[in-house]
């Protein structure tokens, strides 16, 4: 075979492709003509392939059949519908059908750190052995106020983002080996059950309550989500429901879990702005824990009311085509 006479043969057709392909809009005879020579091109590689498979030749084919094959299913570019709709079924949803889930991890979660924050005000020894007497506990006081201060606002929200995402994308992509979940909740239990118990053993409860819980609801929240959509993972694994294999339970229930992840992003944003803005502000504490009710409830009613409506949605449509 001849690859000079092939190429100065059909080298027209190839330029005439890569027009047509390129262009923005095309009438009914080009788009007509662009399918004849795209599948002309197709051919023309195929030939090229199997008879003398020139690597030059052969790489300027296939990058014009890949162009003109995406020319014609379409291109896909980004779309406010498709985020409209993203925010007002998909994630909701998601979140929605594993809120059994997220309730039963924020009610261990609640129960695990309550009770360290219990045992630690009630044995003052252990308060005393990790900060020391009085002194040590203003000291320790003052660090946890000041935490919230320490840095620039800006700044510091953008920490707190990143820092939350990252523990959620954690507890998200561990949830199939499900024991490194339980480790994450467990860490940061212990961390706000100490803290809390060892300045209610020195009488600053109201200090701890009044900082943690402005940001603390909605940051938590999704924590809670994150891990029960995690777990739900994992048990797709374990227990797969009797119409799909374990391989196809994890892989639905893991593209749902691709979505809360997406979605969880807005959420710790708003809490990372609540915390860098809002916990530190000179302003009254009921003004500061309303905000962050208001933001918290404000999630709880966008899941309950968009998830909810979806999930009617596709139960009526699975009716409908049955």
């Amino acid at each position: 075979m001849d690859l000079d006479a092939y190429t100065a043969e059909h080298d027209r057709e190839w330029r005439r492709l890569a027009e047509l392909t390129g262009r923005y809009r095309l009438d009914a005879d080009e788009a007509d003509e662009l399918i004849a020579l795209y599948q002309r091109a197709a051919t023309h590689l195929s030939v090229v392939r199997s008879r003398s498979p020139d690597p030059v030749l052969v790489a300027r084919l296939s990058q014009l059949v890949l162009a003109a094959r995406g020319r014609l299913a379409g291109r896909t570019g980004f779309s406010w519908a498709a985020v409209g709709r993203f925010f007002s079924t998909g994630f909701p949803l998601a979140v929605y059908r594993a809120w059994p889930w997220c309730s039963a991890v924020g009610a261990g979660f609640v129960l695990v750190a309550g009770f360290l924050m219990y045992w630690t005000a009630g044995h003052p020894e252990t308060a005393a052995a990790l900060i020391g007497e009085d002194a040590a506990a203003e000291a320790f006081e003052a660090r946890f106020v000041g935490y919230y201060s320490e840095y620039s606002a800006p700044s510091f929200a953008f920490q707190l983002w990143t820092h939350n995402a990252w523990v959620a994308a954690r507890c998200l992509a561990s949830g199939i080996l499900v024991l490194p979940v339980f480790y994450l909740l467990w860490h940061n239990a212990l961390n706000i059950g100490v803290t809390g118990g060892v300045l209610a053993a020195y009488g600053r409860t109201d200090v701890f309550f009044s900082m943690i819980t402005p940001h603390g609801l909605l940051e938590l929240t999704g924590i809670f989500v994150a891990a029960g959509v995690g777990l739900r993972i994992g048990w797709s694994w374990i227990a797969p429901p009797p119409e799909l294999t374990r391989g196809q339970a994890v892989a639905r229930a893991g593209r749902a879990g691709v979505g809360v992840a997406v979605g969880l992003v807005g959420l710790f944003a708003v809490a990372g702005l609540i915390e860098a803005f809002v916990t530190p502000a000179a302003v009254p504490t009921g003004i500061r824990v309303g905000i962050g009710v208001l933001a918290w409830l404000g999630f709880l009613g966008y899941v309950g009311y968009f998830g909810r409506r979806a999930a009617l949605r596709e139960r009526t449509d699975r009716v409908a085509a049955a």
